[in-house]
């Protein structure tokens, strides 16, 4: 894993795909900062966000945490995003990963936005939406058709369907940085770039 970051304000993208090596989400980010939890990416509202077949643009402010690799792996196992006023109140959206790292090379996305952040994304989510709906782990019935599609190896599998147990339990209980006083400052940092975009007409 590289040690190199862009510069706090730097546009980039999150670039994701899938166990045999097909295109998923490619997220445009902003680059804001590391603490001792990770990198910190930001979304500002009406930045893209695509894959094959799908496109939108964020309704409003998020940002991700690419926590720091594991030591074993030399990468990432999740990324958490962090949403400010989305409107279904969706707080957190967790994406499992595997081999989720950085690089210096593009593989896709627009003119001047360099891929810096890449990773395959592994089905299994864990999202907190606002009022009683609370926490859960969610899209396990692709998890599960996936598991067979792609022959996940057994100590992914096992690895992986513990972590989204974890942190479903680390969710609920909004211990660091899982919780509101982590997020929000870098939230602020976002808003405070001032790079939103407005829809387009």
């Amino acid at each position: 894993m590289s040690a190199n970051r862009p510069e706090p304000g730097t546009p980039m993208i999150v670039q994701w795909r899938k166990w045999d090596g097909s295109p998923h989400w490619t997220n445009e980010q902003v680059y804001l900062g590391s603490d001792q939890w990770g990198d910190w990416v930001g979304q500002p509202r009406g930045w893209r966000s695509s894959r094959p077949g799908r496109e939108f643009t964020a309704p409003a402010p998020n940002i991700t945490l690419i926590p720091h690799p594991d030591p074993d792996r030399g990468a990432a196992d999740l990324a958490l995003t962090i949403n400010r006023g989305h409107p279904k109140g969706m707080r957190i959206y967790i994406d499992l990963a595997w081999d989720l790292r950085w690089t210096a090379d593009a593989e896709d996305g627009e003119p001047g936005m360099p891929a810096l952040a890449h990773g395959i994304d592994m089905d299994l989510d864990v999202v907190r939406v606002e009022g009683e709906r609370g926490t859960w782990v969610d899209d396990r019935d692709e998890w599960a058709e996936h598991l067979v599609q792609y022959g996940y190896p057994a100590d992914v599998i096992a690895h992986l369907e513990a972590l989204a147990l974890d942190l479903e339990q680390k969710v609920r209980t909004q211990i660091a940085p899982f919780d509101d006083a982590t997020a929000d400052p870098w939230l602020d940092r976002l808003e405070a770039l001032g790079m939103e975009r407005q829809p387009e007409k």
